[in-house]
Formats: structure tokens, C-alpha cells, sequence
């Protein structure tokens, strides 16, 4: 079991004053298997309206940011107390084929934004694409086990692909990256999203935090600075939704911790809208996410 405090800073300058600003918040972490959520607060530098709001799409706590007066400065910091206690998956023997998963993901009849029948097909930011699902389906066998199957890709996403920070930018789409067999988190999980997708598998887009500090002799995760994305495959009625990070080709374990789930990017963004004004805007992002001791 693990305990963070979260600190996540979002700041906006702007060459001329925005005269209106109006933004979707999705920055504080839903309830999800393995994380408690102990104590929350948002603030809005120099100030604004918030609401709640109804997510349109995916899992999120969506907070409706509205500032009137113009400003040419807007600190946005949210700070989370989260305990997180997630066991690492163990493949086995019995665990359902990947055949398997994805013909009950067929037959679900939930249609909720948590029921793997949501994340089956092709989203606005990961389409289909024939070179990721060949790719993909190398470690895609139908008859091998789910869990061995998840991991054994995103390791060899993680194997195979450069972490750079220069090689994509938030909206490259996903075969521009494997063209490229480079990119960051966004990339990588759009990636292995887009092959699972393409074999009928139900996988969902996680967005978060990773810890900072790396536990002693352990080596720092890539990706702790600042907002994570990873990959949520749906491994049956007996396993669920079980996380792996190609970044890091690991599982989702303690390290991780979870704001929002959607079939991509573009439906929980940690923030977005429109703001009214003139001249360029400039943005700065801090994330530090630090062990409590007991």
C-alpha cells in the first residue's frame, strides 16, 4: 500500500489579456479498484466560477471553469491525498484467452462509460490502422492467455520505441509515432490501444500520475514529471480492467494512480476550452507526486 500527495499546477500566460475564459477541469482523480481518494481541493488564481458538470464521454470528475475578467495570468493547482493499494497481476494457466475476452465483450449488454463494449471500436484520436495491427498482432495470439498477452506487448512497445519528447506533439495521431518509433506516453498508449482495438479487444485510454521518487535502488519511471497515460484492457469477469504501461512496459501497480478513463485523449483531457482574447499564449505544467510516510 502506498499514500501520495499530488500537487498538479497548470499555468496559463497570455500576450493580451483573455477577456473570457471556458474550461472543463478533469483533474481530480475518479474512484477506480486499488485507489481511495482522501482529501481534494482546487484552486483558481487570480479567481473564477466552477460547477460540476456531466462527463460526455468516459470516466472523469468533470468541473466547469467559467473566468469573466479579463487576466493575463490563470494559475490552476489541484493537490489530491490518494491511497493507493493494487496488487500486480500474475498471468496463469486458467486465465481466459484472449478468444475469450473479447467474445464476451461482444455479448456484454452494459452500455455504460465502465462496459468493455464501449471501448471496442475505433475512436476520434485511434483509428484502425493496418501496419499497428499487424504489428500488435504478433503477441496477439487469440488462444494465449490475456494477461500474458498485455504485458508481453507493452514490453515490446517499450523495447522497441524511443521515448522523445521532440518527435510528436499532442495531436500526431498514432501511425505517425510508429512510423517514427518514437514519441512519449500520449504515443504509446494510443499505439497499443490501436492494435488491441484492431483485434477485436476492448482497451480503454488511463490518464494520471505516476510517483515521483522512485523507491530506493529502484530506477525513476519515465513519465513522473508530469501528466501519464497508459492502457486499460478489459481481461474478462474474473480479472477486469487490468492496467499496463507501455512506456515502462510494466503493470499498473502502486506507482500509478488513475484520474480518467476514456476511449482516448481527446475525451479527458486534464483541461480544455476556449478562451477569448488576441496574441499568443504560453503554457506551463508541474506534476509532483510524493510518498507519504506512515
Amino acid at each position: 500500500m502506498m499514500r501520495y500527495a499530488i500537487r498538479h499546477v497548470t499555468r496559463f500566460q497570455y500576450a493580451q489579456a483573455a477577456g473570457f475564459a471556458r474550461c472543463n477541469l478533469r483533474l481530480k482523480p475518479i474512484l477506480w479498484s486499488g485507489q481511495t481518494l482522501d482529501d481534494y481541493s482546487l484552486s483558481v488564481e487570480p479567481g473564477g466560477h466552477t460547477a460540476p458538470a456531466r462527463a460526455q464521454a468516459g470516466l472523469a470528475n468533470v468541473l466547469r471553469l467559467v473566468v469573466e475578467r479579463p487576466e493575463k495570468v490563470l494559475t490552476i493547482e489541484s493537490r489530491a491525498r490518494m491511497t493507493v493499494d493494487r496488487p500486480i497481476p500474475v498471468p496463469a494457466p486458467d486465465d481466459p484467452s484472449l478468444a475469450d475476452i473479447a467474445a464476451q465483450a461482444r455479448a456484454s449488454q452494459d452500455a455504460g462509460p465502465a462496459s468493455p463494449a464501449s471501448y471496442l471500436f475505433p475512436s476520434p484520436h485511434i483509428p484502425l490502422n493496418r501496419d499497428i495491427g499487424a504489428w500488435c498482432a504478433q503477441e496477439l495470439d487469440p488462444e494465449r492467455g490475456a494477461l500474458e498477452a498485455a504485458i508481453a506487448l507493452a514490453r515490446r512497445i517499450q523495447r522497441e520505441f524511443a521515448f522523445d519528447t521532440t518527435a510528436t506533439l499532442v495531436d500526431t495521431p498514432p501511425h505517425v509515432a510508429f512510423a517514427k518509433r518514437g514519441g512519449v506516453c500520449q504515443d504509446f498508449a494510443q499505439i497499443m490501444i490501436s492494435g488491441l482495438r484492431a483485434a477485436g479487444l476492448p482497451a480503454a485510454y488511463a490518464s494520471g500520475y505516476l510517483r515521483t521518487l522512485p523507491p530506493p535502488a529502484k530506477p525513476r519511471l519515465v513519465g513522473a514529471d508530469a501528466t501519464h497515460a497508459w492502457v486499460l484492457l478489459w481481461c474478462g469477469d474474473r480479472h477486469g480492467w487490468v492496467g499496463v504501461d507501455p512506456t515502462n512496459g510494466i503493470w499498473m501497480a502502486n506507482d500509478h494512480v488513475i484520474v480518467a478513463v476514456g476511449r482516448d485523449y481527446g475525451e479527458i483531457a486534464p483541461i480544455d476550452g476556449v478562451v477569448l482574447g488576441s496574441g499568443a499564449q504560453t503554457m506551463t505544467v508541474s506534476v509532483d507526486v510524493a510518498p507519504l510516510e506512515d
